[in-house]
């Protein structure tokens, strides 16, 4: 396959209304009018270490990769607006393969209002799929960093914790698929396979009053210690308290784990972590939609020595960690 050939079908592929967008795809850079501050983040995945190409159709794969970026960007609270995407391809790439990465991320993009505007195509070792997304507020007071947790504030995760986890495990028949009902199994694939990002509950928490957030993708246990680390703040969660998603419990078991430490530490979940004021956690239930991912409560910030402890958990609880 020709880069100018993968190039030009790509550019098809990616075209744009967005009115923001001044010149797209075709140059050596993208223009695009802002709207407001931005708020930019870069996910990379690469096979063998985020995902296993065997192991996921090329739709999936590049549904994941635009799904993790666009997280970011609902951890912050911020509107999604332009993505930019680098495809790293081996030696040999099916040409229909690459493409159906490139159209799932334009599905994905379209869905949340994103204007994909270029990136790169290179040669590479193992399949990366790269993504920087710009996201955009009016506000800069309304960004939501890790940073805000205070003694007093409730602690709340968005949707079901788990399923990711469970998912991964029946993908690599660590847990026999036969076990779970159909319907549970082809669930729990997805949560893995093909994540939501919580675009729209990222931007009403943050106008509801968050005071710190962050994104679940390498398991609660350690993203939330993250919240405690850069808020130099004690969170105290309560395992008893997570949300799990149906089928985890059996997956947990037949793995020999407890499923709430199985939830708290399995990672890719892509669910929001969030901290509010005690004075706002009663008004921000009132108001959330029903529509919305189901808010748990799970915590609260407390006086003492930062870091993360689980009350009703033995020992330290740690998620995922890339080691170099």
């Amino acid at each position: 396959m020709r880069e100018s050939e993968l190039i030009e079908r790509l550019e098809s592929l990616f075209q744009s209304s967005s009115p923001r967008v001044i010149r797209g795809i075709g140059d050596d850079a993208a223009v695009v009018r802002g709207a407001g501050y931005a708020v930019v983040s870069v996910d990379a995945m690469v096979d063998g270490v985020h995902f296993r190409g065997s192991q996921l159709s090329p739709g999936e794969i590049g549904h994941r990769a635009l799904a993790g970026a666009l997280s970011d960007l609902a951890a912050m609270g911020s509107s999604p607006g332009e993505a930019y995407l680098v495809l790293g391809l081996p030696h040999g790439s099916d040409r229909d393969d690459t493409l159906a990465i490139a159209e799932a991320v334009q599905q994905l993009a379209v869905r949340h209002g994103v204007a994909v505007l270029g990136g790169d195509v290179t040669a590479s070792p193992c399949l990366t799929v790269s993504v920087t997304v710009i996201g955009w507020v009016a506000d800069p007071g309304m960004v939501v960093g890790r940073d805000g947790a205070r003694p007093g504030d409730r602690i709340a995760v968005t949707g079901s914790l788990g399923a990711a986890g469970a998912g991964l495990a029946l993908i690599d028949a660590s847990v026999p698929a036969d076990e779970l009902a159909d319907e549970v199994r082809a669930a729990l694939r997805e949560r893995y396979a093909r994540p939501e990002p919580r675009l729209a509950e990222g931007q009403l928490l943050a106008e509801l009053g968050a005071s710190s957030m962050i994104d679940l993708s390498d398991g609660l246990a350690h993203d939330a210690a993250e919240l405690a680390r850069r808020s130099e703040a004690r969170i105290e969660l309560s395992l008893a308290a997570l949300p799990l998603a149906a089928g985890v419990e059996q997956v947990a078991a037949r793995l020999g784990a407890d499923p709430r430490v199985f939830a708290a530490t399995a990672g890719d979940d892509y669910e929001l972590c969030v901290s509010v004021p005690g004075a706002a956690a009663d008004r921000l239930q009132a108001a959330w939609p029903t529509a919305s991912a189901e808010l748990s409560w799970i915590g609260t910030v407390v006086e003492g020595r930062p870091g993360l402890v689980f009350s009703d958990a033995e020992g330290e609880l740690t998620g995922y960690e890339h080691s170099f």
